[in-house]
């Protein structure tokens, strides 16, 4: 594990760094960025991509229907999200925290943010979701807005948020790297697997990953089972007794 603080830097042009210093026209102070790890770990890949036949709605009922992020919806075209955590806290509106993230990100990441919920300022766009493409990020999951809406509705790179807006972020920080955050409702902490379709989001430890992949197997089972007997005229209530 890692604990640092990235240094403000805004263009390559440092502030002085004295208290009351003035700062030059059209600069804003920057605030730190606490990194507690610049990197999550990860379970195995097949385990990992098992669930990517699963839906949410099935995940949500095997872990009691309690966890899920409310609020949150798609804005690409369509593919399945599946990857694991890698999670940012930033002051609502701000996305200097996002930045840096985009730095340590790597392949099958999920970026994470929590921002507060704020819809007033979208926190990323089109060119911060090529970035996380060519890092290899898995998508975004964003308690907050987006913007450049058309490049996400043409593109299969996962992304929900809550909202849309054209307001453009503050870069000024503070934020936090890979700490537990809450998205909608829902705390998911660095390392969480996390899963996202046409329903929403979900997310679980990946400790309790293989346990979980057996019963949504074994529901969606069931299920297919159930469909099958209505078709054939032979149901009789069984869904409304699970």
């Amino acid at each position: 594990m890692v604990l640092r603080k990235s240094k403000p830097s805004c263009g390559g042009e440092s502030e002085t760094g004295v208290p009351g210093t003035p700062l030059p026209p059209g600069r804003n102070r920057l605030m730190s960025i606490t990194t507690a790890m610049t990197s999550v770990p990860k379970p195995a890949p097949d385990l990992i991509e098992a669930f990517r036949g699963a839906p949410t709605s099935v995940i949500s009922d095997n872990l009691a229907r309690l966890p899920g992020a409310v609020g949150l919806r798609p804005f690409h075209r369509g593919s399945k999200l599946v990857g694991v955590a890698f999670t940012v806290r930033t002051r609502p509106g701000d996305n200097l925290a996002i930045h840096r993230a985009l730095e340590l990100v790597g392949p099958g990441d999920v970026i994470v943010v929590d921002g507060g919920g704020d819809e007033t300022r979208a926190l990323v766009g089109e060119i911060m979701k090529t970035i996380a493409e060519y890092r290899g990020a898995a998508g975004y999951v964003i308690d907050g807005a987006i913007r450049d809406v058309a490049a996400f509705a043409a593109s299969d790179f996962p992304c929900f948020a809550r909202t849309a807006i054209h307001r453009g972020p503050y870069k000024s920080g503070p934020g936090e790297i890979n700490v537990p955050v809450s998205i909608g409702g829902s705390v998911i902490s660095p390392g969480d697997i996390v899963v996202g379709d046409e329903d929403g989001v979900v997310s679980f430890p990946a400790a309790t990953a293989a346990t979980l992949l057996e019963a949504v197997r074994a529901q969606i089972a069931r299920e297919e089972q159930t469909l099958i007997s209505i078709r054939e005229g032979r149901y009789q209530g069984s869904y409304g007794k699970s």
